[in-house]
């Protein structure tokens, strides 16, 4: 498979860990347990595919970001930065995010190409969407795209 994301990641925590950068050292452990995490599940083959590894690392990134949110709510911008910091170390493991309006664009090729015409599509649209646009975009952000495309039809 040579080099996957899952073999990457013992790689780069051993360099931050020689060049003692916390923050990374923590983010890659973060990542690596959430690794060994899937490879405990029930029917686990033990082997995780990089669209998996995409998947766990997107989630992490997702809780940094939400936790920054909070922690920005409550005035404790000491621990919103350390969120901020390790979402910004996953975020080089991440395809690069689309824009709003890339989402949008992407959305109405497949509502033409489904044929959806109302709210009731919204299974067909979501999935055909979240195999194409899976890490690029939050999950949130498309289903609300979705949403307001087939509304306004």
């Amino acid at each position: 498979m040579g080099n996957s994301i899952v073999n990457q990641i013992p790689v780069d925590l051993k360099n931050a860990m020689l060049s003692k950068a916390k923050v990374e050292i923590a983010t890659l452990r973060a990542i690596k347990s959430a690794f060994l995490l899937e490879n405990t599940k029930e029917g686990s083959t033990g082997e995780i595919s990089d669209e998996v590894a995409l998947q766990l690392i997107s989630k992490l990134y997702k809780q940094r970001m939400d936790a920054h949110a909070i922690y920005i709510d409550q005035n404790r911008e000491d621990l919103a930065e350390e969120e901020a910091l390790q979402a910004k170390i996953l975020e080089k493991y991440l395809p690069k995010q689309l824009t709003e309006e890339e989402v949008r664009e992407e959305l109405k090729l497949i509502v033409a190409q489904v044929g959806a015409t109302s709210m009731s599509d919204m299974g067909k649209v979501m999935g055909v969407l979240s195999g194409k646009l899976a890490g690029k975009a939050d999950g949130k952000v498309i289903a609300d795209t979705v949403k307001s495309l087939l509304l306004n039809k």
